[in-house]
């Protein structure tokens, strides 16, 4: 973990942040006061209750139903939060605070069709008609809604719509195939599917008819079937959904709101389902509420007058994230399309378009770009990177190329958690390569093999005390058992993420790889994301994946290295050298690989994140069919080249 300061708070941060003033607030109201972050956060994960009533109160939480208590039982799994309280999470989305009614809320931006604005007025009124339009198919509490739908505003308008009645909403991005989307909701049996016919990735237009024929054949709970006109605008019936209705200008009634209990379910989001069957991940209105109100406000610092961007698809929690925004008074903006048409300075380019003071991206894009040469120079407020581990040089890039004064804050979460669990905050200085902070709220700590925490120790990630976006459960696993294995397996009561951290004694962190993908050499644990940032710094390697496989007669194994190499380069016994000794230099010698070979393209999900662990099942015999589910990655047959080369390493 370096010591080099990229970025300082502002003298004046505690007066003018959002953080600052709920911690003044906290002091004026509950005599509460905190010198600074640190002493925060230990209050916000060892004082639970307190600390959770009192973003409820801050952010003024609508209740109908009062509870009897913040948490009754803080046991994992099982801990239940905000008892008797009835809530909707679509109220407060739409309550907008700060916000005018005529001010812009939604800017969506396509290359499909022209941009949209919606005002918050417009997004209320085109909420409260969907929302009838679905109440008059049927659509009530606990029914499933499902969108096969790209972000556009009426993926969002549909969630918030299913979300006012109490329904249950779940998303597939368009670019899923067939088979992915039958796989996540042939669990949850959806009542209503909107769908677009097809999209635009850049120049190239995609129909979807094929696929959405497919999975209305094989999910037969499936009633009725919207189709929205978006590759072709002349089709689609979209507008019948949201028609105003014949009894004049109330067209289908005042935006009403369903109380639900805190922990009714808001929406179904979905693991990546590269082995077995995507696992189906229930949150809950009042978790992902009390989270999101949290951590867009005072850790990234959104409020009235911000524009919050990520670019996401709605297969990537990340959207969820995003369109919570409103919630604390920031406008969203939608990008749908392909980020690299026709080049890498499309979303740079949208910024100014747009007028996006936070921009959210992913540390591969950043990382893309500073090898591009890119230098996009922007004013932003607050630059957002997660999906994988940023390097020191990314965050070195940032600074240099983007601007001396943004603060840029590398996140990591999941969709277990609808959220980021370390982030940083306004409070915090930036140093190259490291995550800032445990988020409030969130008991992040490292343990070692035995179940010890460690600092400034490699070791598992886990979350020690519940959160209340932590997921209500698995749909359809009755007796908790998915749920159980998915967190609790490995220690008992505590949630073991999957991931390599390290946290030193001033709360930073560094994520190194998934625990699953760890190579280790003789007996010394290697994490994947120093490797990565070490050989795809050279200009001739596009993308890399890594392996380690155990050997009984090898206390080392045996580590394996796969490059895509940039157009018009040959793997020749120069570069192998090369990559060799960039690897010895910059990391150890346990970092050879070593074999390297070439390959065209590096597995990934639909989200792009790299899937080592299957590559490792194919090579010590998995047949590719078990070692991963094709329609779970971007591109399955990246497969062949693994399934070759196991083939020719038994003969």
């Amino acid at each position: 973990m370096t010591d080099t300061v990229l970025w300082q708070p502002p003298a004046d941060v505690r007066e003018t942040s959002r953080i600052g003033h709920f911690l003044s607030w906290l002091e004026r109201e509950r005599g509460q006061r905190f010198a600074g972050y640190p002493e925060l956060w230990q209050w916000s994960v060892t004082d639970l209750p307190g600390f959770w009533q009192s973003i409820w109160d801050y952010f003024k939480v609508i209740s109908y139903g009062q509870p009897t208590a913040v948490l009754d039982d803080a046991s994992m799994p099982g801990a239940r939060w905000f008892p008797g309280a009835t809530v909707n999470y679509a109220e407060h989305v739409l309550r907008m605070p700060g916000v005018a009614d005529e001010e812009a809320v939604v800017r969506a931006y396509s290359q499909t069709r022209q941009p949209i604005e919606l005002t918050a007025r417009q997004l209320r009124d085109q909420v409260r008609r969907v929302r009838a339009g679905l109440k008059a198919r049927g659509v009530g509490k606990g029914d499933r809604v499902a969108a096969y739908a790209p972000n556009i505003p009426e993926t969002y308008v549909l969630m918030l719509a299913t979300a006012s009645l109490g329904a249950v909403f779940s998303s597939c991005a368009p670019e899923f195939g067939a088979r992915s989307v039958i796989d996540r909701w042939s669990q949850i049996e959806p009542k209503v599917l909107v769908a677009v016919d097809g999209y635009r990735y850049g120049d190239k237009p995609v129909s979807r008819a094929a696929e959405l024929t497919q999975i209305i054949a094989a999910i037969p709970s499936i009633e009725h079937v919207i189709t929205i006109g978006y590759l072709d605008p002349s089709s689609g019936d979209w507008a019948a959904l949201a028609q105003p209705s014949s009894d004049g200008p109330s067209s289908g009634g005042p935006l009403e709101f369903e109380p639900v209990p805190f922990d009714h379910p808001l929406y179904v989001l979905y693991s990546s389902g590269t082995t077995g069957l995507p696992k189906p991940i229930v949150h809950g209105h009042g978790g992902i509420l009390l989270e999101h109100l949290k951590i867009l406000a005072l850790h990234h610092d959104l409020g009235p007058g911000d524009r919050f961007f990520w670019f996401t698809t709605t297969g990537w929690m990340m959207w969820n994230f995003l369109v919570s925004a409103p919630a604390v008074g920031a406008s969203i903006v939608l990008f749908d399309g392909n980020p690299g048409y026709p080049d890498l300075a499309t979303l740079w380019d949208l910024i100014d378009e747009a007028g996006i003071t936070y921009f959210g991206t992913s540390a591969p894009f950043l990382m893309a770009c500073r090898k591009a040469g890119l230098t996009p120079r922007k004013q932003l407020k607050g630059l957002g990177s997660t999906g994988a581990p940023l390097p020191p040089e990314g965050f070195e890039w940032v600074y240099q190329a983007v601007g001396a004064d943004v603060q840029l804050q590398s996140l990591s979460g999941g969709t277990d958690v609808c959220t980021g669990f370390v982030g940083s905050s306004p409070l915090h200085e930036v140093t190259a390569g490291a995550i800032a902070c445990r988020c409030l709220g969130a008991r992040v700590e490292a343990y070692d093999p035995t179940g010890t925490p460690v600092i400034d120790q490699l070791g598992e990630l886990v979350i020690t005390a519940p959160m209340p976006s932590m997921p209500v459960g698995f749909w359809n696993d009755p007796d908790g058992k998915r749920y159980r294995e998915a967190y609790f397996d490995v220690f008992p009561g505590v949630w073991r993420h999957g991931d390599w951290i390290t946290i030193d004694a001033q709360g930073r962190c560094v994520i190194t790889g998934r625990s699953d993908a760890t190579l280790n050499r003789g007996g010394v644990r290697l994490g994947t994301a120093e490797f990565y940032s070490v050989v795809e710094s050279l200009p001739e390697i596009a993308d890399s994946v890594v392996v380690h496989l155990e050997q009984d007669t090898n206390p080392n194994g045996e580590l394996l290295l796969f490059v895509v190499l940039a157009e018009g380069v040959e793997l020749d016994d120069t570069l192998r050298t090369r990559i060799r000794g960039e690897l010895r230099t910059a990391l150890s010698p346990r970092h050879i690989p070593d074999e390297i070979y070439q390959v065209r393209s590096v597995p990934r999900t639909l989200s792009a994140k790299k899937l080592e662990v299957p590559v490792k099942r194919i090579l010590t015999g998995t047949p590719v069919e078990s070692a991963a589910a094709k329609g779970a990655l971007a591109n399955p047959e990246s497969l062949v080249a693994f399934e070759e080369l196991a083939r020719e390493r038994r003969t």
